[in-house]
């Protein structure tokens, strides 16, 4: 407990030389985010709920407090919210398909000793609970690039007044490309990272690489890592298309 709270300490001190009131705000969103999540789960419990609601608004609460608190409400985290908020409807739709098709939710196999003095009757639909999984693991990520686009060509647009909203979205598309592949690659290796004892695991149980790609928990996490790569491309061209139309419009009124 002591060395958790030193470390929470560090970070706090950390953030605050390099972040200033910007950097306390963000620490302090952490443990806001966190009860968000609490409470996600906590009402996901109840058997008549519905979890792709939940994540939902757990989704918006998370992005207003990711958003608004640390970087207060002004035109840029305005329009990073609304194309977060277009992408996550978008990528939401689709995985919920996925999911059903794929029939990823649930133990896998390898599992089954954990579980065993366990009841399997806990009446809430696993398909869902996976599908709220995968949303709440992509929506960080998504709303990075979201405020970075949305940033940059804020930026663009006040150093060179009297660009067009055609070049302004390929500046924004251009800002996009460059973060699409740096963002994939850190979901990638987060995976491998989280799960390098999983692999290690799969190993010493003699597991084939068909045997591997096939099993639930691997298969799972690897929907998890395309499904937000998904999500991060998408919020590109929607954010780009917003902000380019926002900005020459304000530009066109004043």
């Amino acid at each position: 407990m002591n060395a958790l709270v030193w470390l929470a300490g560090i970070l706090l001190v950390l953030m605050v030389i390099v972040g200033g009131k910007s950097g306390a705000r963000s620490f302090f969103s952490l443990f806001l985010n966190f009860g968000v999540i609490f409470f996600t789960m906590f009402f996901m419990l109840d058997p008549s709920a519905n979890p792709i609601l939940i994540t939902f608004i757990a989704s918006t609460l998370i992005g207003c407090i990711s958003l608004f608190y640390i970087n207060e409400v002004n035109s840029k985290t305005t329009i990073a919210f609304i194309s977060t908020m277009i992408t996550i409807v978008i990528v939401l739709s689709f995985i919920v398909f996925v999911s059903q098709k794929l029939m990823i939710q649930g133990f896998g196999e390898e599992e089954e000793e954990a579980i065993a003095g366990l009841s399997l009757y806990i009446g809430v639909n696993f398909m869902k609970i996976g599908a709220s999984v995968i949303i709440m693991s992509t929506i960080g990520a998504i709303m990075d690039v979201a405020i970075s686009i949305a940033s940059t060509m804020h930026e663009v647009c006040r150093h060179n007044p009297a660009i067009s909203r055609k070049e302004l979205f390929k500046t924004g598309i251009s800002i996009g490309r460059d973060i699409l592949g740096t963002d994939t690659n850190t979901l990638f290796f987060a995976f491998f990272g989280g799960y390098l004892a999983l692999l290690i695991w799969f190993k010493d149980l003699e597991y084939s690489i068909g045997e591997i790609i096939n099993s639930k928990i691997f298969s799972s996490e690897m929907i998890l890592i395309l499904c937000a790569g998904m999500g991060i491309a998408l919020v590109i061209p929607i954010a780009s298309w917003i902000n380019a139309n926002y900005l020459v419009r304000r530009r066109e009124k004043s």
